[in-house]
C-alpha cells in the first residue's frame, strides 16, 4: 500500500502564489521509480491533468491552461513532489491531487487519469477575484 498526502492548498487572491507538497511512501515502495502527476477537480466536472514529472524530474509536462505559470518539481531523497502556482487566477480555483503513476522507472511523462494508481485525498485551492 502507497500513501498519498498533499499539503500546501488554501485561500491566495489572485495574481498571488501557492506551493502545494506532495509526501509519497509505503514499506516498499521506491518514489524515485514512480513518474508523478497534479490533476484538479472542480464540482460536477471530470478530474483534468496540471502537470506530470518524471521519475529523475528530467522531463516535465504541463496542461495548457496553467503553462508558464506552475511548476512541477520533485525531491527523491524526500520522497515528495511539488506544485509551485503563480499568478493565480480564480478559474484555477478546485481541489488538487497529486498521484502516483503504474509505471516504473519511465523516463517520460503521463496525461491520463487511468495511468495513475495511487491518489492523495486532495487539497482544496481557492483564488479570490
Amino acid at each position: 500500500q502507497v500513501h498519498v498526502l498533499e499539503f500546501g492548498g488554501g485561500l491566495v487572491q489572485a495574481g498571488g502564489s501557492l506551493r502545494l507538497s506532495c509526501a509519497a511512501s509505503g514499506r516498499t515502495f521506491t518514489f524515485s521509480s514512480y513518474a508523478m502527476g497534479w490533476f484538479r477537480q472542480t464540482p460536477g466536472n471530470e478530474r483534468e491533468f496540471v502537470a506530470s514529472i518524471s521519475v529523475s524530474g528530467g522531463n516535465t509536462d504541463y496542461s495548457d491552461s496553467v503553462k508558464g505559470r506552475f511548476t512541477i518539481s520533485r525531491d527523491n531523497a524526500k520522497n515528495t513532489v511539488y506544485l509551485q502556482m503563480n499568478s493565480l487566477k480564480p478559474e484555477d480555483t478546485a481541489v488538487y491531487y497529486c498521484a502516483v503513476s503504474i509505471f516504473t522507472r519511465a523516463t517520460t511523462t503521463f496525461r491520463r487519469v487511468q495511468e495513475y494508481t495511487y491518489w492523495g485525498q486532495g487539497t482544496q485551492v481557492t483564488v479570490s477575484s
